[in-house]
């Protein structure tokens, strides 16, 4: 599924901006982009993100919009001051003057004293969980309004394999007894006159009927469906559950196409392959 969040927040004196970014996987993939400062805790965000997202490619982008503030430390250039105070004593000399050479005079020299950063900025986890938290969320809402439209689109798909499979059941029936004819009728021919035995046709009807029956396909469909409209109203991630679910239905709906024997089922049958081919297709950008 599709989302995006960011936040923004105060840490280790600065501020920093959280970027979250999601588009469909089939697992949990993150890619994240932090400024060194913020390298060493990429577990610590694997770890928080997993929490709020089941699976999916997430592009994570942290960036400073405030950098923070570095302690500035003066430091002295000891070898630097006494080669200038001893460069100062030597143009004393060389030229006769008076006076002395002060602490004043050579702290004025350039390179004597040296400012410096007090190292790299340290930012502690528990400034930026907050921070992800909040982009998080966005981004989740943003999911779960897009789960709330695919949800309507899968469950009207699920009303239409149901209405599929609702002809073929009233079709059935019809169909056993157009075969139950077809096969005296055959059996008459090849008798050429001679006496049927009704009891062996009847026992060879029964045997073609049971192989012909699909009322526990259509009982096992049915529950398929009820299960994928229970997943559908739950408010947890289902994309692996409904995968597997439409697996099932695929698989009974192949067992009724290949006892189906009969055209009108036929044609049912596979405008609900092509149905349950839009289903998966739609289950690849849900949770």
């Amino acid at each position: 599924m599709t989302g995006f969040g960011a936040a923004e927040g105060p840490a280790a004196g600065g501020r920093l901006r959280i970027e979250i970014r999601t588009v469909n996987h089939r697992y949990f993939n993150l890619n994240a982009k932090l400024p060194g400062e913020l390298s060493a805790l990429e577990g610590e965000l694997r770890e928080r993100l997993r929490r709020d997202f089941d699976r999916g490619h997430l592009a994570v982008q942290a960036r400073w919009s405030e950098y923070p503030s570095r302690e500035t430390a003066l430091a002295i250039d000891l070898d630097r001051a006494r080669l200038v105070a001893g460069r100062l004593r030597e143009l004393q000399s060389a030229l006769g003057l008076g006076g002395e050479v002060t602490v004043e005079l050579v702290a004025r020299q350039p390179e004597v004293f040296v400012s410096s950063a007090d190292g790299a900025v340290e930012v502690a986890w528990p400034e930026v969980e907050p921070i992800v938290a909040r982009a998080a969320e966005e981004c989740r809402a943003m999911r779960a309004r897009e789960g709330e439209a695919l949800a309507v689109e899968l469950r009207h798909r699920l009303e239409l394999l149901e209405r599929s499979a609702e002809r073929i059941a009233a079709r059935a029936p019809e169909r056993l007894v157009r075969e139950r004819d077809r096969l005296r009728a055959a059996v008459a021919e090849l008798l050429e006159g001679r006496i049927l035995d009704e009891g062996r046709l009847a026992q060879e009807i029964a045997f073609h009927a049971d192989r012909m029956d699909i009322t526990e396909e259509l009982v096992r469909f049915r529950a398929h469906v009820a299960a994928a409209r229970e997943a559908l109203g739950a408010r947890r991630p289902v994309g692996k559950q409904l995968g597997f679910l439409a697996q099932e239905l695929g698989r009974e709906v192949n067992t009724m196409g290949s006892k189906a024997n009969d055209a009108e089922i036929a044609h049912e049958v596979i405008a609900m392959k092509g149905e349950l081919e839009k289903f998966r297709e739609q289950l690849e950008n849900l949770e």
